[in-house]
């Protein structure tokens, strides 16, 4: 049985439709709101929950408020296959917020206020260390303090467990947490943050990977939109197409890749294989509207 933990934020995310995202200082009038549950984190524990097999575990250590986003949150991710032991609802505080602008082509734009995910400090990080000590696979991003995951990286590598970082928000400084990382996933914008280096082509991507794998990363696989992702590893260096899709909404597409990855790895596929696996699965997330509600169940994959 492979056990995945995932650790991250959780959003209450308000989002609109527009023909066109606003230009700075720009007012327009919404097509459509809805209020959707997101969040990095939350939403790639769903994907790795309804993308594993039925042998597999999932946790989920992240930090909600006591409110009704948070309850109904809890409740969706507990019918999905989330365990709840790493769940935490906090007293008088509110579950993140984000803001998210979605045009008609599918490019969206985001804001976002904490609340309670900035409550999951270090110290309630090791509440739940026997949840470390039974995974196999830890992925983390960057909605969560710095702080909190650093420490989570460096417990990760301590107890032998395969680190994944999804480096999003990308944090430019301060990068001294990367020696702790076995595989990393940035899109286009992250990797040019994290490196320099303006990632336009294939060439691009390999460059950026070299300094990456400089800081201490084993493998960088960086996602490249409608054009795939170019994997650099030990085992396998190029690019893993992406399938053709019409894409409407692009909000969980590199959540939902992310969680595949881990969960076609957790299965032993190879990086290149968990790769393709994970490209099938976000091609079905961006054809939906919605972050967590547009996240593929195993069964709608293709075999």
């Amino acid at each position: 049985m492979s056990h995945i933990l995932v650790i991250g934020s959780a959003n209450a995310d308000h989002v609109m439709n527009f023909e066109y995202l606003p230009a700075p200082g720009q007012t327009l009038m919404s097509r459509s709101y809805r209020l959707e549950h997101g969040g990095k984190g939350a939403n790639q524990a769903v994907a790795c929950a309804r993308l594993c097999q039925a042998d597999s575990r999932v946790d989920f250590i992240c930090h909600l408020g006591q409110d009704s986003a948070g309850n109904e949150m809890r409740t969706n991710w507990l019918k999905d296959g989330i365990k709840a032991d790493g769940i935490t609802q906090v007293a008088n505080m509110s579950t993140g917020t984000a803001m998210i602008f979605v045009a008609d082509n599918g490019e969206n734009s985001i804001g976002i206020a904490a609340g309670a995910n900035a409550h999951l400090t270090p110290l309630e990080l090791d509440k739940h260390y026997a949840l470390f000590a039974n995974a196999q696979f830890m992925l983390i991003q960057l909605e969560t303090p710095m702080d909190t995951v650093s420490h989570a990286l460096q417990t990760a590598k301590r107890l032998g467990i395969t680190t994944v970082l999804n480096p999003a928000p990308a944090v430019s400084s301060q990068l001294d947490y990367l020696k702790w990382v076995d595989i990393i996933t940035p899109n286009e914008t992250e990797a040019e943050a994290l490196t320099g280096i303006e990632v336009n082509s294939e060439e691009d991507a390999n460059l950026a990977a070299q300094l990456l794998h400089q800081q201490g990363v084993t493998t960088v696989v960086i996602t490249l939109g409608s054009k795939g992702a170019f994997i650099s590893s030990a085992g396998f260096t190029g690019l893993i197409p992406a399938l053709e899709v019409q894409a409407i909404d692009t909000v969980a597409a590199g959540d939902t890749f992310n969680g595949a990855l881990v969960v076609g790895l957790s299965e032993g596929m190879s990086i290149a294989a968990a790769v393709g696996f994970a490209n099938a699965a976000s091609a079905i997330t961006v054809t939906r509207d919605g972050a967590q509600r547009a996240i593929p169940y195993r069964h709608e994959l293709p075999r």
